[in-house]
């Protein structure tokens, strides 16, 4: 069943599918990452692009639940970005397609707020 979206802001980005699926960079048209959208409940991203554009990403659902922030960090598992309770993979940024980049993504399994930041 598909998820109804509460909040839904993208600036300098675009996805592939609605909430999900292949991140892009609107300026350049690349890819900068994968967003797996069964496993998430909510993310907040901002990153800078290596052409120098600044993007941001903001999905939000109207059944999401309010997460509790982690101290344990995502799981790295080949090029995903993982909850390290379930192992579900989450998201995937193409650090050699971004400069630096922030994310904050809840786990639809565990409640569990992650955050990353890479520069």
């Amino acid at each position: 069943m598909a998820r109804v979206l509460k909040s839904k802001e993208l600036v300098h980005t675009r996805l592939a599918m609605n909430y999900g699926g292949w991140i892009y960079c609107d300026k350049c048209g690349e890819n900068i990452g994968y967003l797996c959208y069964s496993t998430y409940d909510r993310l907040e991203l901002e990153y800078r692009c290596s052409c120098k554009s600044q993007g941001k990403v903001l999905l939000d659902f109207v059944d999401s639940r309010v997460g509790c922030d982690s101290c344990n960090e995502l799981v790295t598992v080949k090029n995903r970005l993982c909850c390290p309770e379930y192992m579900e993979p989450l998201i995937t940024i193409l650090e050699k397609k971004v400069v630096r980049y922030e994310v904050k993504i809840t786990c639809k399994s565990c409640g569990n707020i992650y955050t990353k930041n890479y520069n």
